[in-house]
């Protein structure tokens, strides 16, 4: 049996972020203008019930849902989204999971590229310190 989110996910009309097409491909539909309210709606419930997971997007700190295949997120914070019955039009993006760390973290160096891996992971240059 599905859940209500994976048959609105299903059904929503995703369109490719032609933009990113050769470096971060994803992709993304409007709240209103998709009349995507109760996909919005969904996944901001399932934000608030603590089912989202803290990422980095370079220096973009952002929530993000996993659900199948790929992972889910708002380009608004969702603790913002106040009224989903208003005319603002939020973004909902998605982008297929590269079942690695840039899932979570993405930093300098790393591109969308599937075959590209990462050389250095995040953890190493987090914790690296210089040495004069």
């Amino acid at each position: 049996m599905k859940t209500q989110l994976i048959e609105l996910i299903e059904t929503a009309p995703w369109r490719e972020a032609v933009t990113y097409r050769d470096t971060w491909p994803h992709e993304y539909v409007l709240s209103e203008k998709d009349d995507q309210r109760k996909l919005l709606a969904a996944i901001c419930a399932r934000f608030h019930a603590g089912e989202g997971v803290a990422g980095r997007f370079f220096r973009m700190s952002n929530t993000y849902l996993f659900v199948g295949d790929h992972k889910y997120w708002l380009m608004t914070d969702y603790r913002k989204i106040s009224s989903l019955a208003g005319e603002d039009n939020y973004v909902i993006n998605r982008a297929p999971l590269y079942r690695d760390r840039r899932d979570f973290v993405i930093q300098p160096g790393d591109t969308g590229r599937r075959d590209d891996y990462p050389v250095s992971p995040a953890h190493d240059r987090a914790n690296r310190t210089e040495t004069p």
